[in-house]
């Protein structure tokens, strides 16, 4: 499995028999190989997440669907571009096959999907996706996480601590072969809270920080605190924008 790291949180990853891209906005894309289908995912209508220019993808690479949180507004999109979309809420499950050159939803299981989602309320918009395929298992916060902010009242951040530990909850013990979680510097000292938590009551092979605004320096500044021993060897040192990883 290949990994490029966009940029801010967006990811492109390689299987198989699919291509997932996961909060493009802006970013150098790679070549992305028509052989194979691609899965376009956007977690909410934040501009640092989602962006119009994702739908010119389709002019591409035909077989393209793509998977957005229902807090996106597609009405207005023509009718073409809908049949490409699905639209999902926090707490759904769903499956996509691939026949006939194209991909599509397959909502009562008629055997394994090829594709698997499940979705995650968020602590701020839209919704976290955890995505199975191939036997592998990829979560993607979006901007779930414990938004612990200095200068907000105490009771605020006491409930987007629980809110937050309420959805990570649903995950506890489960394996991932990648997460892609929030590391955000403008959280100060309370930049790591949201990470911290999801890596220890989560079984996660390869953690990328993502959300960072481009200082990478949080990266090393979690691994390098004590209370990330359990687990700093699984977290991935990007440095920059196009850097791509190979793992298991």
């Amino acid at each position: 499995m290949k990994i490029i790291y966009i940029h801010h949180s967006s990811f492109l990853v390689e299987l198989e028999t699919v291509t997932l891209l996961f909060d493009y906005t802006e970013g150098v894309l790679p070549e992305i190989r028509k052989d194979k289908p691609l899965m376009v995912f956007a977690s909410h209508r934040h501009g640092d997440h989602y962006s119009e220019k994702v739908l010119d993808l389709k002019k591409k690479h035909e077989n393209t669907r793509f998977v957005f949180s229902d807090d996106i507004l597609i009405n207005r999109l023509p009718e073409e571009t809908l049949k490409a979309i699905t639209s999902m809420k926090a707490g759904e499950e769903l499956g996509f096959r691939f026949a006939y050159g194209k991909i599509t939803e397959q909502s009562s299981y008629d055997g394994e999907p090829a594709v698997k989602v499940l979705t995650y309320c968020s602590t701020d918009e839209g919704v976290a996706f955890l995505v199975k395929a191939e036997g592998k298992v990829l979560y993607h916060a979006g901007d779930l996480n414990n938004w612990y902010w200095e200068g907000e009242p105490a009771d605020w951040n006491e409930t987007m601590a629980k809110r937050y530990t309420a959805e990570v909850d649903k995950l506890e013990g489960m394996h991932m072969d990648a997460a892609f979680l929030p590391l955000d510097p403008r959280q100060e000292n309370a930049f790591y809270l949201g990470f911290d938590e999801f890596m220890r009551k989560t079984q996660v092979s390869h953690a990328f920080p993502m959300h960072c605004w481009g200082d990478f320096s949080v990266i090393k500044r979690l691994i390098d605190m004590e209370v990330s021993g359990p687990y700093r060897d699984r977290i991935v040192k990007i440095r920059e924008d196009g850097e791509s990883f190979i793992i298991g």
